[in-house]
């Protein structure tokens, strides 16, 4: 079964009307043709995926009729929460797709002593991205996000965090944890480290140093891949 799929608010019905930029998109430019198949799902109910039949194609418009509505859930089998110290919103949305893509499950921001107060981060953009990359890797739910106002708050909520910074323990293998802080460009400030000597930390086995980014997108794949 194909699991890739078109957001398209109108599916479910058992006839589907492809008009404007959905035409556009699925005849000229994916190149449908009468008699392929094509999957749906809707942003209110993210669950049932709806295969569709082209059964016509006209100059501005095409007609599509439907095949099957099933739940189909796809998902990481493992879950990740990433608490991310605020950094520029751009650096953010160059790996939001592969983040969703690898099936980050929840994005924590957080504002620590180094994060720059003028970053402010657009979530119904970032929504769009995900909605972008979900269509096109199968999955059917969005990242979740939310803000701390620092990482204290952040550590009361989750005291079983891992801690990603510059230490002799690399990340191994077998690690499995549920929770992974890391923080923005510069690390985290001197009292930041108080606070958090008595959580387990570890570095990846990597003698570069990654920008924040980088190392967001490489912990999240070592744990969900």
């Amino acid at each position: 079964m194909d699991l890739i799929y078109i957001l398209e608010d109108s599916a479910g019905s058992e006839t589907l009307h492809l008009k404007g930029e959905l035409y556009k998109y699925l005849v000229k430019v994916r190149r449908h043709k009468i008699g392929d198949e094509i999957c749906f799902r809707t942003r209110d109910n993210l669950l049932n995926l709806h295969t569709y039949k082209l059964q016509t194609i006209d100059s501005r418009d095409a007609v599509a009729l439907l095949v099957s509505s099933i739940e189909k859930d796809v998902k990481s089998e493992k879950s990740l929460h990433v608490g991310w110290c605020v950094v520029d919103s751009k650096s953010i949305e160059k790996v939001l797709p592969s983040l969703c893509e690898i099936g980050v499950e929840r994005i924590s921001f957080i504002n620590c002593d180094r994060s720059q107060n003028s970053f402010k981060l657009d979530f119904e953009r970032f929504k769009r991205i995900l909605e972008a990359s979900m269509q096109q890797s199968g999955r059917n739910s969005y990242i979740e996000f939310d803000t701390y106002k620092n990482i204290k708050e952040f550590i009361i909520k989750f005291p079983e965090t891992k801690v990603f910074d510059f230490c002799d323990k690399t990340l191994s293998n077998s690690a499995d944890f549920k929770t992974v802080l890391v923080g923005c460009e510069g690390g985290f400030s001197r009292t930041e480290k108080e606070l958090l000597s008595s959580l387990e930390v570890f570095r990846l086995d990597t003698p570069m140093v990654l920008r924040s980014e980088s190392a967001v997108l490489a912990v999240c794949s070592k744990m969900l891949l």
